[in-house]
């Protein structure tokens, strides 16, 4: 079916709710346990939830990174690899599959976005080009920017940074906003390279237009300077692209997809999220570029046709990446975020909007406004969520970020809850159940209280720190909700 005819499956009794695309064929048992049992684990793990044990989570909305749903065509697939250290016929049934999806010709394995990451900032950071700009930065990003002692600015359109909006596209950049950086850091020449993140993480999963994308690449084509685009979150983008962008409406997503590679000097991404397997690649659209990033493949990855990757998984990549190209694909995510927003703004829940990809955002500044930012609301919610539903999600705000070098809070520009939704996971009644319980946390928002830290590592303390309440909060929210709930789950 050609993607061009892609429309909104409506009911024709008026309800609004999305249509799963797929059937299911093999389920996971999930464990809902009591809340009692929720306030042990909680303590256990140090309020964190990236250390809560997957066994006591009853819904995962941690992130759709490594645990979307595959299809049959990519398990079958994994069952062809060629498991060989070099020269893998797997790698080159990968390499083929990169060329005729971005259109560009080299591409480099390696075992995930973050090792992607290292490659380029390793390569290109340096005391005389230490600037990197971007539209908004991403955790793992920034780190490995900063690490090798260079700086992000970002360029971020102000509408970007506004929970409530209307506007379809706010990862884009400002144009004015992106000149004035250029010009701070010193001209073209102290900049290692400019970054663009389709659907934006850390501002709510928020796409970038096409149109902005070309006025991008005209800047950087015209005063020299390298551009680089994070393509994880391609698959959502091109949906809003496709949907939100009416030039686009009509077009092949294939040749949106090679569009966009054309404007970029190189491309990287999270096989995780691009493919919904484990692993991940960098593209470069000339030959420069690939012998520059070459060398440090086999250094931290592994062997030119491997990088990291066990075979199997880069057989179902290649698999995922071209079932990227199908509409009723890459809608299952947005859709669903969609139906969770709308079920939360119901009973008056704080959510960014629009909904943007990869999943739906609580505002957490708006949830809990009595808590300070020093305070960690968007952990602090993040944990109560857990406690009254069993709902693993991830925060995106001040606990995300690094101290300054004196040691002082860097305030997140937003306070986040992130309810990732992989694709093809959940079912319609694990979303209303969501929202149920979270409805509920917002009614009694007012028991909630802050975090601080028992543990906090210097680096990505998000991943590995862990925190304690400010209080008794825990102990009073989890008394009214058995008051409420008698049962507790």
């Amino acid at each position: 079916m050609s993607d061009c005819s892609y429309t909104r499956v409506t009911f024709f009794s008026g309800e609004n709710v999305p249509l799963e695309m797929h059937k299911a064929r093999m389920v996971q048992r999930v464990h809902l346990i009591p809340i009692k049992e929720r306030f042990e684990v909680l303590n256990r793990t140090g309020n964190n939830t990236f250390l809560l044990p997957n066994r006591d989570v009853f819904l995962d909305m941690l992130t759709d990174s490594g645990v979307n749903a595959m299809s049959e065509a990519q398990y079958a697939a994994m069952l062809m690899a060629d498991d060989s250290y070099a020269g893998s016929e797997t790698f080159y049934r990968l390499e083929k599959t990169i060329r005729d999806f971005f259109g560009l010709e080299y591409f480099l394995p390696a075992h995930q976005g973050r090792a992607c990451e290292n490659i380029l900032a390793s390569t290109y950071v340096t005391p005389q080009t230490p600037t990197v700009i971007t539209n908004y930065h991403f955790t793992t990003t920034k780190a490995h920017i900063m690490l090798r002692g260079g700086q992000v600015l970002e360029a971020i359109s102000d509408a970007g940074l506004m929970t409530e909006s209307d506007l379809p596209f706010k990862g884009n950049y400002d144009l004015d906003k992106f000149d004035a950086l250029v010009k701070q850091a010193g001209g073209p020449a102290k900049i290692a390279f400019v970054r663009i993140e389709a659907g934006t993480n850390l501002i709510g999963g928020q796409p970038v237009s096409l149109d902005n994308m070309r006025q991008v690449s005209a800047y950087c084509r015209k005063n020299g300077l390298r551009l680089v685009y994070d393509a994880s979150l391609l698959a959502d983008n091109l949906f809003f692209i496709k949907t939100r962008e009416k030039e686009c409406q009509n077009r092949p997503l294939a040749d949106l997809v090679k569009e966009i590679a054309s404007l970029m000097d190189i491309i990287y991404f999270s096989g995780r999220k691009l493919g919904c397997a484990r692993g991940g690649g960098i593209c470069a659209a000339n030959k420069v570029e690939y012998l520059r990033l070459r060398d440090l493949v086999p250094l931290y990855e592994g062997f030119l046709t491997y990088g990291g990757m066990s075979v199997r998984e880069m057989e179902a990549m290649a698999v995922g990446i071209r079932e990227t190209l199908d509409i009723h694909n890459i809608s299952q995510t947005p859709l669903f975020v969609e139906a969770l927003g709308k079920e939360l703004e119901a009973l008056n829940v704080p959510v960014v909007t629009p909904y943007g990809g990869l999943g739906c955002h609580v505002d957490a500044s708006r949830f809990v406004p009595h808590i300070p930012q020093v305070e960690y609301p968007a952990a602090a919610l993040c944990s109560a969520i857990y406690l009254v539903s069993g709902v693993r999600g991830m925060e995106r705000g001040t606990l995300s970020e690094s101290r300054n070098p004196d040691g002082s809070e860097h305030l997140s520009n937003m306070e986040l809850v992130r309810l990732a939704i992989p694709k093809r996971v959940f079912t319609h009644s694990q979303i209303k159940f969501a929202a149920d319980r979270i409805g509920w946390l917002y009614r009694n928002r007012s028991l909630i209280g802050g975090l601080t830290f028992e543990d906090e590592p210097k680096t990505l303390r998000f991943f590995l720190g862990r925190l304690k309440p400010i209080g008794d909060w825990q102990e009073r929210l989890m008394a009214k909700y058995l008051g409420d709930m008698p049962s507790g789950l």
